[in-house]
């Protein structure tokens, strides 16, 4: 994990807020936000990329303009 112990409950938690601030509550087709990035969090945590969870959800939304 990064330079902080986290547990992933906490770690879910910071990412997800996160993507909610930067992202909002749903897609532009409707889509809820919170679920994805509660699906896609333990992703990031059990990678160990070295990253915060901000860090982390910041760098998956950076992938939505590419896709």
């Amino acid at each position: 994990m990064t330079a902080e112990t986290l547990t992933q409950e906490e770690f879910t938690r910071r990412f997800v807020a996160e993507m909610l601030s930067i992202a909002g509550p749903t897609y532009a087709d409707g889509g809820s936000v919170e679920e994805y990035a509660r699906e896609a969090a333990p992703g990031y945590f059990e990678d160990d990329f070295g990253m915060t969870p901000e860090e982390c959800a910041s760098t998956d939304i950076s992938y939505w303009e590419a896709e």
